[in-house]
């Protein structure tokens, strides 16, 4: 398979957008993803800020199968950041997201250079729990009303990896 990974940009704007709107149903209550032009704008100026960095996932044919964002990179000592992704339809439960979270881990620890990535889910989200368990991530704790998703304030599950665990795991 061809590089998994795509640099968002303005030119595919189309493109993510009927994804989202096709995955309306997937990703509710989990994510909210850009849905308009200007959130669209948006989401491309966050993630190029240099505390961001954001890639999606495509098939062997180019077809967005997925977003992924490393936000809240903090440099110093803490080197860490937070993962965050979500699948497109049709694509999604076809192993796109795995491929491409390794991907983006790998990027994570061996360009980025950080230290750990957090994951923090919603405990019901079963699918996004098995994924980071398959990458190595582990269960760190329950947080509270952690995020506020679709106008609710929602708990979140705290999955960690650190660039040790990835290592044994024989991730380059």
């Amino acid at each position: 398979m061809p590089n998994i990974l795509e640099e968002p940009s303005s030119r595919r704007c189309g493109d993510f957008l009927a994804a989202v709107a096709r995955s309306r149903s997937l990703h509710r209550p989990w994510a909210a993803p850009p849905n308009t032009e200007q959130a669209f704008a948006q989401y491309l100026k966050r993630i190029r800020n240099s505390t961001h960095a954001g890639y999606w996932v495509r098939t062997e044919d180019g077809e967005l199968a997925g977003a992924i964002t490393v936000s809240e990179i903090v440099r110093g000592s803490f080197l860490s950041g937070y993962l965050g992704y979500y699948a497109f339809m049709p694509h999604h439960h076809r192993g796109y997201m795995t491929l491409g979270l390794q991907a983006v881990v790998r990027k994570a620890f061996h360009e980025l250079r950080l230290h750990r990535l957090e994951a923090n889910i919603q405990p019901e989200n079963v699918a996004s729990r098995q994924l980071v368990r398959r990458l190595g991530f582990r269960k760190e704790g329950l947080s509270l009303r952690y995020l506020k998703i679709g106008g609710r304030w929602r708990d979140h599950e705290r999955w960690a990896l650190t660039v040790e665990d990835w290592s044994k795991r024989g991730a380059r």
